[in-house]
């Protein structure tokens, strides 16, 4: 099996692993991956439903977002997908859902703040929103144009702790290593909304957690001194 026809396979239970978690129902979501080497991108096809996917079914793209294998037409955020894939080349996978939570806070505009130690052990510090898209970046290459708004944000902020962002009036998108980290994200992100929304329901005053708390927890499992898990 090829690198490519070993991606398709990744991406593909990717996609299911994020039905299987609950963040994604009808067609509403995406995960991809990337071959750097080749400079590739497979991601789900637009529209079908995840019950008829097959691994085949992923379809290929190049960096650039334009389709270059397979029989279906690529997600519809493939653009978006290939903006950060070109943004951050850490990058080797990204999830895209609707998932309720996380997409409340992106809905209303609002970053999620970190008000514990669950958010501190995956995001360092807010996670963002993005300002609104202008008028002329809906109208045009609006999907393109999604990716550079959320890259727009990291200006003063490291994709790799951050693996999260927040489209607003839309929903998240999440990435890591490959695209089992990028759905593991995903779900994490879906979590820590729910929480986060429940917080400032019963302290809408609720300030973020002690800065030397956030830094102990996102230090031990990604610092270069971490010791949490077995390494």
């Amino acid at each position: 099996m090829d690198n490519i026809a070993r991606l398709k396979e990744e991406v593909y239970q990717a996609n299911m692993e994020l039905v299987r978690k609950g963040l994604v129902i009808l067609t509403w979501g995406n995960a991809s991956g990337i071959d750097r080497e080749r400079g590739l991108i497979v991601i789900k096809p637009s529209g079908v439903e995840y019950e008829k996917l097959r691994p085949d079914h992923m379809v290929v793209a190049d960096i650039q977002g334009n389709k270059v294998e397979g029989g279906f037409k690529p997600s519809s955020d493939t653009a978006t997908h290939a903006a950060l894939y070109k943004a951050f080349p850490e990058l080797g996978g990204i999830t895209h859902t609707h998932s309720p939570w996380a997409a409340a806070w992106a809905q209303a505009g609002m970053g999620i703040p970190p008000y514990g130690t669950t958010h501190g052990d995956y995001f360092y510090g807010e996670i963002p929103c993005t300002r609104k898209m202008a008028p002329g970046e809906i109208s045009g290459e609006y999907e393109a144009r999604t990716g550079d708004v959320i890259v727009e944000g990291f200006s003063q902020t490291d994709a790799d702790r951050m693996p999260a962002a927040l489209v607003h009036s839309h929903g998240p998108f999440t990435w890591g290593k490959d695209p089992w980290d990028a759905v593991h994200n995903s779900v994490v992100l879906e979590e820590i909304a729910f929480m986060a929304w429940h917080c400032i329901k019963l302290k809408p005053d609720l300030p973020p957690m002690q800065a030397e708390l956030l830094d102990k927890h996102y230090l031990r499992k990604h610092g270069p001194g971490a010791y949490y898990g077995q390494h």
